[in-house]
């Protein structure tokens, strides 16, 4: 399978990887979270480039990028804006909505566990239904939206833990981590010459071929076995103790029937980007640990073991078979 938009969508990838060097699996979850209309919790220490990301990104794709720095006092109307009132010369003034960050195509939500719930509430509607609601008006946000959402996994410090119900709104939890050393080393040279003014130029994408591609994922085929496969491995994370007694021991709460369809739709992402048009269950094995990650809840055993999740979704890909 080939087609015009899946060379659009790799040239895109390519011109990324070029610029955030060392991270090729963070790109690569980012063009499938894009491909899916899904939005992305980005885990990793500072400097890991987190924000030249979804900058870069921007660029590629030649669309306006809202960056909301969440902060303890932030309040809801500073994400999605609010209505302020226009004196007409003296006559009557009217009530006009000026637009938040949150009606840019791409959105950086840099630090979101510092943001308060209400703030927290107030993206999750924008995250879901692609709107925000201001004193009793809808607005519609743009048809390319994707919320790139950051977050210091070792500071914790004045931040507000997601809940699980905004953490479920995340099609991908991505972990990032620091690049090799040569891969570090492309880094200081790339910047140097970037101080010197010599900043690579970069061939924007139509995004229209992102609606494109999204059409042609839509028409993948998922075989029954595949499916039952997936729905497999997520019924794994509810009933453990019927594989393992580790399993049993690690997971306290399963996930909820949004990691199904996330895995659905990011398998289905993950065969259009490798020329197929059926899903392997290959395809399912490489989405999952972004899709599930962050809708496992651990045992405080797990916790006390040093057992994380990526350690928990391995342990059932390794025993949930492929039909």
């Amino acid at each position: 399978m080939a087609s015009s938009s899946l060379d659009s969508v790799r040239s895109l990838m390519q011109q990324m990887n070029r610029s955030v060097l060392g991270q090729e699996s963070v790109v690569h979850s980012l063009s499938l979270a894009l491909l899916c209309n899904g939005n992305v919790l980005l885990e990793g220490l500072p400097g890991t480039a987190k924000t030249r990301s979804i900058k870069t990104l921007a660029r590629v794709l030649n669309v306006n990028l809202g960056r909301i720095q969440f902060t303890p006092d932030l309040l809801p109307a500073d994400v999605t804006g609010s209505e302020t009132y226009h004196d007409h010369d003296g006559a009557n003034g009217t009530l006009q909505f000026e637009p938040g960050p949150i009606f840019n195509e791409l959105i950086l939500a840099d630090e979101i566990n510092r943001a308060p719930a209400k703030v927290q509430s107030a993206l999750l509607e924008a995250m879901e239904e692609r709107q925000v609601t201001v004193a009793g008006k809808t607005y519609k946000l743009p048809p390319l939206f994707l919320v790139l959402a950051t977050q210091n996994p070792i500071e914790q410090e004045g931040t507000y833990p997601l809940p699980e119900a905004q953490m479920d709104r995340f099609l991908f939890k991505v972990r990032v981590d620091y690049p090799d050393a040569p891969a570090e080393l492309s880094i200081v040279r790339m910047l140097q010459e970037e101080e010197s003014g010599g900043e690579a130029a970069v061939e924007s994408i139509d995004p229209q071929a992102i609606f494109r591609a999204r059409e042609e994922i839509q028409k993948i085929a998922v075989a029954e076995p595949v499916e039952k496969y997936l729905v497999d491995i997520v019924m794994a994370t509810r009933n453990p103790t019927h594989f393992s007694n580790d399993l049993g021991n690690w997971i306290s709460v399963g996930s909820s029937p949004r990691a199904s369809i996330a895995l659905h739709r990011a398998c289905r992402a993950e065969a259009w980007l490798q020329g197929r048009d059926y899903v392997l269950p290959d395809d399912v094995r490489a989405v999952a640990p972004p899709v599930l990650r962050h809708r496992l809840i651990l045992s405080y055993d797990a916790m006390a073991d040093g057992v994380d999740s990526d350690t928990v979704v391995n342990e059932i890909l390794s025993l949930v078979a492929a039909s």
